[in-house]
């Protein structure tokens, strides 16, 4: 059964996170604090629940079950797992500086994929900054030993950011989100994160948080970010809404869309369409049905689906295979 798919989130309650999600973005859970929701996911450690239609209550892997691989897209017929996983990150503290596999390192080390991921910064302080890649070109040894030293800092790029900034994280990058930063994160279905440094903070049994020191050598990238942190294309200015393509790669592709009347949209059978609502209200209509979408709102349209509106005032990331 092809119809859009309101999605409830998964949500992580990891030390760093603030009430953002919950204040804000009406996120509606009782855990404290609300650093992630998983808005976009069938990943084992957290899975989108559907909230509408004859499949409420059902999770998202459970309806692709039921309804084949097709409601994904051809292009991912040969996938063996769902290749998305989308997040709202609320960074009240500073994340870990970490880094993630590639997929042969991943799935031979830890049974999953890799993680590629973007970065679009909906808000952040004044201050807020992010850490992307080295400063330098180091060695593995001068790597290992500033861990040890925690100096590590001392080489790491740090980019001051502002709302509209983006990141794409390519794996083996050292990375880390800043406190005071609102991010939409786009990513491969991975939960493998191998944290160097950690601030001296203790997790939530008192006891220092695992540093993943090994596997982070083996997968690090010892230099500078190759990408610029910009969108691949500049905005186009439609009479209803302005588009600019965030990212484009063979693992998904990313645009941001600031509407202001009709959008019209058409999923094929080539690939779902994702739409993340950032700000704003707007209806979603298709065939003869409507509903209201609003900021914080995640909703799946299987691929094939065919022509579907949004008209409204807002911002939302489409997301594509």
């Amino acid at each position: 059964m092809l119809y859009p798919l309101k999605l409830q989130a998964a949500f992580k309650d990891y030390i760093w996170g603030g009430t953002r999600l919950r204040d804000e973005f009406n996120k509606q859970t009782t855990i404290n604090p609300v650093a992630e929701s998983w808005e976009l996911s069938c990943h084992h450690d957290g899975k989108s629940t559907i909230e509408n239609g004859s499949f409420a209550g059902k999770t998202l892997i459970e309806y692709i079950e039921t309804e084949g691989k097709q409601v994904i897209g051809t292009k991912a017929q040969d996938k063996k797992d769902f290749p998305i996983l989308i997040k709202f990150i609320d960074a009240k503290q500073n994340l870990s500086v970490q880094v993630h596999p590639d997929d042969k390192y991943a799935l031979l080390n830890e049974g999953e994929s890799g993680k590629t991921e973007m970065w679009y910064v909906m808000d952040a302080q004044p201050d807020s900054k992010l850490i992307y890649g080295f400063n330098k070109k180091i060695s593995h040894q001068e790597f290992e030993k500033r861990i040890t030293d925690n100096t590590l800092l001392e080489v790491c790029n740090q980019v001051p950011i502002k709302k509209g900034d983006i990141f794409f994280i390519e794996a083996g990058t050292l990375h880390a989100i800043g406190a005071g930063a609102l991010i939409a994160e786009i990513q491969q279905s991975s939960n493998s994160t191998y944290r160097v440094y950690d601030y001296g903070r203790l997790g939530k049994d008192g006891k220092p948080r695992q540093l993943h020191i090994e596997k982070a050598l083996a997968v690090t990238k010892l230099e500078p970010p190759t990408r610029k942190p910009e969108p691949v294309a500049k905005v186009n200015y439609f009479t209803d809404y302005d588009l600019t393509i965030l990212a484009q790669c063979d693992l998904f592709n990313v645009s941001h869309f600031n509407l202001h009347g009709n959008c019209n949209l058409e999923a094929k059978k080539d690939s779902f369409h994702s739409i993340l609502i950032l700000n704003g209200e707007m209806a979603l209509t298709y065939k003869a049905n409507s509903f209201t979408v609003k900021k914080g709102e995640s909703i799946f349209i299987p691929a094939n689906m065919g022509e579907y509106i949004l008209n409204g005032t807002g911002e939302f990331i489409l997301t594509t295979l």
